[in-house]
């Protein structure tokens, strides 16, 4: 049976893998999965992704990949052979390039597909030349996404329900942009409480800052372990 605790992913968004490695060590005992993003990445390479790993984690890969479908395909099979669990993609990136992702995938690794970043809005997407709201942007690239064989979907908390109504169970719903009460939204526009999104239909709630930046990051996690739990 899933725990609370399974349903959390705590972004290591930090800059130096002697920062990451010390959140691991501390947070081991209450959540086994981590985010590594492209900040992180970026500096250490793959051999955070190893690091991780060897401390006995999951590890979410989130660079977010968008590319010529060739290229993203080698860069699955690259994340695969390195052992990590989640895998994101752009499903911007149109079928071509999805169908070569999902295709490139080995070892168990899931193909996450964003949709719309929690930090954009409609003006946003004014800029770029959509026309459409964000809900139904989101529906449109979770659809092109569940129908090209992603195994889950990355949205923000305010789309949760209208993915659950389209899709029931067929998918996985990772959530970014989880504020527990009282904490600031930063640059997240489309944020909820980890009860309410949980609530919602989430699988899966990603939690960078709320967690990390706090003086105690243990402490913090179980107090939103104990929101989730309720």
């Amino acid at each position: 049976m899933t725990t609370p605790a399974d349903r959390i992913i705590v972004a290591l968004d930090v800059a130096t893998k002697k920062e990451a490695l010390a959140l691991v060590d501390q947070l081991r005992k209450q959540i086994s999965f981590f985010k590594i993003g492209l900040q992180l990445y970026t500096t250490e390479g793959p051999e955070i992704v190893r690091a991780v790993l060897s401390a006995g984690a999951k590890v979410f890969l989130d660079l977010k990949l968008h590319d010529i479908p060739n290229t993203v395909a080698r860069a699955v099979e690259s994340a695969s052979n390195l052992g990590v669990h989640m895998l994101t993609i752009h499903l911007s990136g149109g079928s071509e390039m999805i169908r070569a992702a999902t295709a490139a995938r080995t070892n168990n690794l899931s193909i996450l597909g964003v949709t719309v970043l929690t930090s954009a809005m409609e003006q946003t997407l004014r800029e770029i030349g959509i026309a459409d709201k964000v809900e139904d942007q989101v529906l449109r690239l979770a659809k092109l996404g569940v129908e090209t064989g992603i195994d889950g979907i990355v949205t923000s908390p305010h789309e949760i329900n209208t993915l659950r109504r389209e899709f029931g169970d067929k998918t996985k719903i990772v959530v970014p942009g989880i504020r527990p009460c009282g904490s600031e939204s930063a640059d997240q526009k489309r944020v909820m409480t980890p009860r309410q999104a949980i609530h919602a239909g989430a699988d899966y709630l990603v939690i960078g800052r709320p967690i990390i930046a706090h003086s105690r990051p243990d402490e913090a996690v179980t107090k939103i372990l104990e929101e989730v739990g309720d």
